[in-house]
């Protein structure tokens, strides 16, 4: 799939970078790929999260067509995995919009943040009270770690300052959700959904894997995986890959033991053969850089001149080839020249690890499309 002229002109208004820090710590890495591991089977999340976890409500507004109950809790991520959320994080917001009169039930519908979304005003005005004023249903709205009071005091607006940061709002967020879905329970409301535009909705997807009912789900603008937007999608310019590439060549940690915590089961970073061969081109041009490796049946592949071969990345004789999921490779040594592929080691290093913690197909949940078009309604449950 080419590049479509909104994504073209979405990158020219991006003026900040994104993982301008790095990879982020190797030891979070390593902890953030071990408790997915957990976190992705259904089963073993059932006890991480008590049916009777703490939540509190500190404040109520009283406007003409709803009440606004400001609430918080302590996030489940700083108990389970202590030290991984930014100080700032630890803490979960919320605000739960509810009508002043029911028409049926009490259903209400858990909205996650998209990219940028800060605090809870755009979310609150275009889509909670409206859904009061059509449907009679409330809202809750969580903030996302790393956005507005939760966002860390060294962080520039949006831009997450790592690579792990994502992983670790999306942990974050399945594990508040279901805080948040086991406190609409005990309250008596139902029926419950969970709803998100963009990253929001990818989120909320995410959230309802380990939730053990079935439950509404509509994902809006939404993927499978958070990879393909920052390696060939529309926020894959604003990705500093100069520290990312510096990083990767000079701690060998990233390819020596991190890369074989990866368990994806999925198919997005392992076998895009024709898929990145089609993109690989717009993408050296998009990312100002040269060199990019011809691919062969999934498979970097690089042909060797006579002045390459003393500096050669691989030990292979004149012709290289390296997976594209990165496997294993002998580190070049830091006297000899620059690796030549480097900016694509990248690039499929961050496939790699963007899909282990990111792709649905890592978590356990089912999702039943009630209808052709993508992405319409989906329900997640048993």
């Amino acid at each position: 799939m080419g590049m479509s002229r909104l994504d073209v002109f979405y990158r020219r208004l991006l003026l900040t970078k994104l993982f301008i820090g790095g990879w982020g710590k190797p030891e979070d890495l390593k902890r953030i790929f071990e408790f997915r591991k957990i976190i992705g089977d259904r089963e073993k999340c059932k006890t991480l999260v008590p049916v009777d976890y703490p939540v509190y409500v500190n404040k109520t507004e009283e406007l003409t067509d709803c009440h606004i109950h400001d609430g918080f809790f302590i996030s489940p991520l700083e108990h389970l995995v202590p030290g991984i959320l930014p100080q700032e994080a630890v803490k979960a917001r919320f605000q739960f919009i509810v009508p002043k009169r029911w028409q049926r039930n009490r259903p209400v519908c858990i909205q996650l943040a998209g990219t940028g979304d800060h605090f809870f005003w755009r979310r609150r005005t275009l889509m909670a009270r409206p859904m009061i004023k059509e449907a009679g249903m409330a809202s809750l709205l969580l903030e996302n770690p790393y956005y507005g009071y939760r966002k860390p005091k060294d962080q520039l607006r949006s831009c997450l300052k790592n690579v792990s940061d994502l992983f670790v709002m999306g942990g974050a967020l399945i594990l508040e959700s279901t805080v948040l879905l086991r406190w609409l329970e005990r309250e008596g409301y139902w029926p419950l959904g969970m709803t998100g535009i963009s990253m929001g909705g990818y989120m909320a997807s995410l959230a309802v894997t380990n939730w053990p009912k079935p439950i509404p789900l509509i994902p809006c603008l939404s993927w499978s995986t958070a990879s393909s937007v920052f390696t060939t999608g529309v926020l894959s310019r604003a990705v500093n890959w100069a520290e990312l590439e510096k990083q990767y060549a000079v701690n060998s940690v990233y390819e020596t033991e991190i890369i074989k915590l990866l368990e994806y089961c999925g198919a997005d970073s392992f076998k895009m053969g024709t898929e990145l061969q089609r993109n690989v081109d717009s993408l050296g041009n998009l990312l100002g850089l040269a060199g990019a490796l011809p691919i062969k049946d999934g498979r970097f592949v690089k042909v060797e001149t006579q002045s390459e071969v003393g500096s050669s990345l691989f030990s292979s004789g004149r012709t290289v080839t390296g997976t594209i999921t990165v496997g294993h490779r002998k580190k070049m040594n830091s006297h000899k020249c620059c690796r030549p592929s480097l900016h694509t080691e990248s690039i499929s290093f961050m496939k790699g690890v963007m899909d282990e913690c990111t792709h649905m197909a890592n978590f356990s949940g089912k999702f039943f499309c009630l209808s052709a078009q993508v992405p319409p309604c989906q329900v997640s449950g048993k």
